[in-house]
């Protein structure tokens, strides 16, 4: 017999088995699906034969091997068992010449185990294997089945199987099909897709961009520029006014070409009504300093006629103080710098917050 080389190939078969479970994907079911249904399958079977088994007392008759066609049902009992029925037609074959080799069968009946209640199983059983005669035999194996969809799949399988009565173990092959009857294709589950959920903006009253719980002016003007607690922002506006005017040599007389300088001061005395206006008079080194601190004081209070009588700013808001020769702008002693000395000035600035505008 050549019992060493069959068990070595069932071993290589199993093996094989094994490796194609971890490298394969498929559809597989859930065992929990597969309880309670049962399928159909058809196969193709090959067994190596054991050398004992001979047609005639001749040593050189022994049947070498032999290939068919099978059907199967079976039934899954739990996640983890499954019963099956199955037969094959089996063509017989003989390395010798001359002999008038039958055709067999083998009837089975196997119980397969999955451990992992998935692709790969343990097999085993009672087998009639018909071949020079009908034998019972013990059968054990393991097999790999690969879904294609979540009802049929394809499978390979090896068992070894030990001939009570005679002593002959064969090695048997299949690969076949099977067809599950009742387990439904789960589609996926249908997503339904949500609607964004609105938020409503918190509440904005003078629409400043500051909500109002954190608002500290709630009534901003629209349009100005406010901060983060929903003030307005302001920036300062400076304005300016001065106003110079000279005179001639002893006169406090004002000479027209200064009008429109003294206009706009008025002008800028209505346009700021707060502003309060002092004209300070002052004289030339040239002449007593009494004298001169009078005329100076009559020089500012022309200035302040002219507004009065002229552009109707209000008395109350304007002053005339003389300096007679106190601060002159030039100290040389000759013409030029008496007339630069002989004048009246007076200056004024207002500064206002101006918002800032978006």
């Amino acid at each position: 017999m050549h019992l060493k080389s069959l068990a070595t190939t069932t071993l290589s078969l199993t093996l094989t088995a094994l490796f194609t479970s971890q490298v394969l994907a498929d559809n597989t079911p859930n065992a929990e699906d597969l309880v309670g249904k049962s399928y159909l399958g058809g196969h193709g079977i090959y067994i190596k034969t054991d050398n004992d088994r001979l047609l005639t007392d001749a040593k050189n008759s022994d049947i070498d091997h032999g290939s068919g066609l099978g059907l199967e049902y079976g039934f899954r009992i739990s996640p983890f068992y499954e019963a099956r029925l199955s037969f094959s037609h089996l063509n017989l074959n003989t390395d010798s010449k001359g002999y008038d080799v039958p055709s067999g069968s083998n009837t089975a009946f196997d119980l397969l185990y999955f451990p992992n209640q998935a692709n790969f199983y343990v097999v085993g059983g009672a087998h009639f294997l018909d071949v020079d005669k009908s034998d019972l035999s013990a059968a054990l194996g393991a097999g790999y089945r690969h879904y294609l969809s979540k009802n049929t799949a394809l499978y390979v399988e090896s068992q070894g199987q030990y001939q009570l009565d005679d002593n002959h173990f064969d090695v048997s092959s299949k690969l076949g099909f099977v067809y599950f009857f009742g387990v439904e294709e789960k589609s996926a589950p249908i997503v339904k897709k949500q609607e964004p959920t609105s938020v409503a903006p918190p509440a904005d009253s003078d629409k400043d961009g500051v909500p109002d719980a954190m608002d500290k002016c709630p009534k901003t003007p629209m349009g100005d520029k406010v901060n983060s607690v929903g003030c307005t922002l302001f920036k300062e506006d400076v304005k300016t006014m001065a106003l110079q005017v000279n005179f001639d040599n002893d006169k406090a007389v004002i000479k027209d070409q200064y009008l429109p300088e003294i206009k706009k001061a008025a002008d800028f005395l209505n346009q700021y009504p707060e502003v309060e206006l002092t004209i300070h008079g002052h004289t030339s080194a040239v002449g007593a300093e009494d004298y001169n601190q009078n005329l100076s004081q009559k020089r500012a209070q022309a200035i302040v006629d002219k507004l009065v009588e002229s552009f109707g700013i209000d008395a109350s808001r304007l002053s005339a103080v003389g300096h007679g020769e106190a601060k002159l702008l030039d100290q040389a002693n000759n013409a030029q710098a008496h007339a630069k000395n002989r004048r009246i000035e007076a200056s004024a600035k207002v500064t206002k917050k101006k918002a800032i505008k978006r």
